[in-house]
């Protein structure tokens, strides 16, 4: 059974920094991409990061390019995503997920299989 379980949000000021994990378990997670999502009240959960399996490709929504780092450690099986420059808009529960399928780096909620429970990120302005 794969398990997704997120952590490290919080509450923080604009123009402060997060650091949100997340611990996969229950497949060989080595061989997956990853990918990080956020859904706000009364919104559609959207695309926020994506990684690739080895780690060597990575991408992000225009919203939080320059601002957001994801990465990956395989051999703790985790992924991170690390937040800088926060803004009151960046407000959202934040979730990781990983595909059924070793492959595609997508970037809608319906190419991902399998979910965490999210961790609630408020951004003070």
């Amino acid at each position: 059974q794969v398990q997704l379980v997120e952590s490290g949000g919080g509450l923080v000021q604009a123009g402060g920094s997060l650091r949100l994990s997340c611990a996969v378990s229950g497949r060989t997670f080595s061989r997956y991409p990853m990918g990080w999502f956020r859904q706000a009240p009364g919104k559609e959960r959207e695309f926020v990061a994506g990684i690739s399996w080895t780690g060597g490709r990575t991408y992000y929504a225009n919203s939080v390019k320059g601002r957001f780092t994801i990465s990956r450690d395989n051999a703790k099986n985790a992924v991170y995503l690390q937040m800088n420059s926060l803004k009151p808009e960046d407000t959202a529960v934040y979730y990781c997920a990983t595909p059924q399928v070793p492959y595609g780096l997508g970037a809608r909620p319906d190419e991902y299989d399998y979910w965490g429970q999210g961790t609630q990120v408020t951004v003070s302005s």
